[in-house]
């Protein structure tokens, strides 16, 4: 899988990420730690060698399966983890920092990002630029390689790089939620900060396998995905699915394939995406493999927009 360079890092990410925020099964139902493990290590040995976690995702759990899987061949693989909100001021960061670096098993994390900004879910304000001076002495100490940031807007992202560095921006973005391009994309694009897209599947919907009447299992956050529960969106998610299916057969591809495929074509992106086992992560891993000419990528752009026009302006999916 060709590889492309982290903003203005001398790191070097694949498009297609391997997500792991199942793998701490908070807000999950159904997953199971030996498959998830040969999840990740399906998707290594698929060309997949960057891995996004974070310390939330499980209290640390994620980080620790992340290990297990992939101890053997660390220096072959790009680490990203994330610092939660709640641990944003000077000392906290730095602790966070040592704790993923024990739940990972390394001595360096090559991307370390900014979960989300200061504030969300009712957290304690902290300044920036508190926040990015530990970032920054993490990086002089060569405990980090790299500084990234998710859920910001492009005022926030502005205000952060005043104070350091910022080589990615970690969105929800995808086929059927575009947020990003309004005013994101074109502050990554100009200031080369790469975009890592996360629920580049909307959640599992592109991958055509949620029919008109399907209810999710007690405990699946994606019950309070609006994409999902609101009834107009699913309805437009399904007319679009039925639009994208013939596409996909046309290129002797998934639908999931497909809208990942499109998605790390778009300026400055690359996608996350997650896996419960070893199949799902092969497959995730050959859509790298599906070339889409322009017309191809503006047609399926056309069918995205039937999901995307009529949304509102809010930034995430979920209603929590």
């Amino acid at each position: 899988m060709e590889k492309r360079t982290l903003g203005t890092s001398e790191i070097k990410i694949t498009p297609i990420i391997m997500g792991t925020w199942q793998a701490g099964k908070n807000m999950w139902a159904g997953i199971e730690d030996s498959e998830v493990i040969k999840g990740i290590r399906a998707a290594f040995d698929a060309g997949i060698t960057t891995i996004d976690t974070a310390e939330v995702y499980g209290n640390g759990y994620s980080e620790r399966i992340v290990a297990q899987a992939l101890g053997d061949v660390r220096e072959q693989v790009v680490l990203a983890t994330k610092v939660f909100v709640n641990h944003l001021k000077y000392d906290q960061v730095i602790e966070a920092c040592d704790r993923s670096l024990k739940n990972l098993n390394t001595d360096y994390i090559d991307l370390y990002q900014i979960h989300w900004p200061s504030g969300a879910f009712n957290s304690e304000i902290v300044p920036i630029e508190q926040t990015m001076n530990a970032l920054n002495k993490l990086k002089e100490q060569g405990k980090i390689r790299a500084i990234g940031i998710s859920n910001f807007s492009s005022e926030q992202m502005a205000e952060a790089s005043q104070y350091g560095q910022i080589d990615s921006l970690q969105p929800p973005y995808s086929l059927f939620w575009r947020k990003i391009e309004k005013a994101e994309m074109p502050y990554c694009v100009e200031n080369n900060i790469s975009i890592i897209a996360y629920s580049s599947l909307a959640q599992g919907l592109l991958t055509g396998k949620f029919g008109p009447d399907h209810k999710f299992a007690e405990g699946d956050h994606r019950a309070k995905n609006r994409l999902f529960y609101i009834k107009e969106n699913y309805e437009r998610v399904q007319t679009a699915l039925e639009k994208l299916r013939p596409i996909a057969e046309a290129k002797q591809c998934t639908m999931a394939q497909l809208a990942i495929a499109w998605l790390i074509a778009q300026p400055q992106t690359n996608a996350i995406v997650g896996a419960r086992n070893a199949e799902q992560a092969t497959a995730n891993a050959k859509a790298a493999d599906v070339k889409l000419s322009q017309d191809e990528l503006a047609e399926i752009d056309g069918i995205g927009r039937i999901v995307t026009d009529p949304l509102d302006d809010r930034p995430v999916m979920w209603d929590f």
